[in-house]
């Protein structure tokens, strides 16, 4: 996606693993922290758990890569990466894998509504 904010900026908030997703979404997830100094534990609106471990965290890049634990997922690897585009916008590239192959629909549909959430945060912090 394209983000009318700077690479820095938009940096800043995504590769933040202990709070990025509640400073992007405040509205999907109320709490984030960390468990550990590489896991945290996310709280949904509606009280669902989940946790996610941080896999790597590439500063020059500009790219952070997490996994998602738990009973129901048997893989699971995620990742944003943020590119300079012209102007000062930023492309936030977002890659979701993840088995059983039963949630991937699930997971596709949170992402085509968490997207535009995420682009309009980071567009407002900016």
């Amino acid at each position: 996606m394209i983000v009318d904010a700077s690479p820095e900026k938009v940096w800043q908030t995504v590769g933040n693993f202990a709070e990025g997703p509640r400073l992007t979404t405040p509205d999907i997830f109320v709490d984030c922290r960390l468990i550990e100094p590489d896991l945290r534990q996310m709280t949904f609106a509606d009280g669902n758990v989940v946790r996610e471990r941080l896999i790597a965290r590439d500063e020059q890049a500009r790219r952070i890569v997490w996994a998602w634990e738990g009973e129901e997922v048997s893989h699971d690897n995620t990742s944003m990466q943020v590119f300079a585009e012209n102007n000062g916008r930023s492309r936030l590239v977002w890659i979701h894998d993840t088995s059983p192959d039963e949630l991937c629909d699930w997971l596709a549909a949170a992402m085509d509504q968490i997207g535009p959430e995420i682009r309009r945060s980071l567009e407002r912090a900016n």
